[in-house]
């Protein structure tokens, strides 16, 4: 197998877990950095974005980047993650090559934040299209192109991993309630609430310092390594989802469970298929006062918190939800599509 990965590399990102994947899985893979597609002066970045519908600015050229790319190799498959910046043109002259091209949709593309004419249209040319969310398979099923299905987030056991010895349930140097993600609105309220009932409160990710009663607890943006320690000695990891995107899970899901803490879970289906009922590996919120009164609970009973959290790591930290496990089952539709046209 051969294969062109397409996606943001960086740390902490997919694409970086997914490099990871396939050489655990010994696929030869050649890779594309979308960031490629968005090297361009801010105030040309800030014209296509609001005038253009977010377009990247060197969308065409990143295009014709990764078809060429296509046709100097023999790649099996063209993998690419969230709003890879392919336009449909380009994809159609890949399938065109042979290559069997498969879309991670880590982000939701009929958002607020990435709807647009160009993506919707691209999504139609791919052969299939795993979501991580149940919330637009029909959507993407209505584009009467692709293959949909269902592919959790997932965790990279190379990042995140269970460390008894720095996890210290008794200990107060770590927070007492750690959030890892972007200051979405909703975020912030709930967030600022936990603030303001006086806990001892971590936020990493971006744009929390831009809010007053959120600025002071912002720890910015971080390496995955800052985020695991972090982790670690935080007495309760809070899990959101992110509702502009309508998740019913996200990457810390797993990633928070994998690592050995204890759960304050944002209450969603998707989290009760991964987590059971309450009390089994974590605790469920729906409502503010609901997340305010566990919380204290769980900081008065640190046993509890230990045990729970051992639970939530064996739910989740299993070879069946690695990213190796995801790439697999997509490289799988490849093969299958390769013996369909070879019957």
């Amino acid at each position: 197998m051969q294969l062109l990965l397409v996606g943001n590399f960086s740390p902490g990102h997919i694409g970086a877990s997914l490099i990871t994947a396939a050489r655990q899985l010994g696929v030869q893979t050649l890779t594309c950095d979308t960031g490629d597609a968005s090297a361009a002066p801010r105030w040309l970045v800030s014209l296509n974005w609001h005038l253009l519908r977010r377009r990247p600015p060197r969308l065409e050229r990143f295009s014709r980047s990764v078809v060429d790319l296509c046709r100097q190799h023999s790649f099996d498959a063209l993998l690419t993650t969230g709003c890879a910046p392919i336009g449909a043109r380009a994809l159609k002259d890949i399938g065109k090559l042979g290559v069997h091209r498969l879309n991670y949709s880590t982000d939701d593309p009929w958002s607020s934040v990435h709807r647009s004419a160009w993506l919707l249209s691209a999504l139609e040319q791919y052969d299939d299209v795993f979501s991580p969310r149940r919330s637009n398979l029909e959507q993407l099923r209505a584009l009467n192109g692709p293959s949909v299905h269902y592919l959790p987030f997932a965790y990279d056991p190379a990042l995140h991993f269970r460390n008894d010895s720095r996890i210290t349930p008794w200990s107060d140097v770590g927070a007492d309630v750690l959030f890892v993600g972007g200051a979405d609105k909703d975020r912030v309220s709930i967030a600022g609430e936990l603030v303001r009932e006086g806990f001892k409160v971590a936020l990493y990710g971006g744009y929390w310092e831009r809010y007053p009663v959120t600025r002071h607890a912002a720890c910015g943006l971080a390496a995955p390594e800052v985020i695991r320690e972090a982790t670690y000695a935080a007495k309760v990891s809070l899990c959101l989802v992110r509702r502009s995107n309508r998740d019913g899970h996200v990457m810390r899901s797993f990633e928070i469970a994998a690592l050995g803490a204890c759960m304050l879970v944002e209450d969603t289906q998707e989290h009760r298929e991964m987590f059971g009922a309450e009390c089994e590996a974590v605790l469920y919120f729906g409502t503010i006062p609901e997340m305010i009164e566990k919380l204290r609970w769980l900081l008065a009973h640190p046993a509890a918190r230990i045990a729970l959290s051992r639970e939530s790591t064996s739910r989740v930290a299993t070879a069946g939800n690695t990213y190796a496990a995801r790439l697999s089952r997509m490289l799988d539709a490849t093969t299958a599509a390769a013996q369909r046209a070879n019957a």
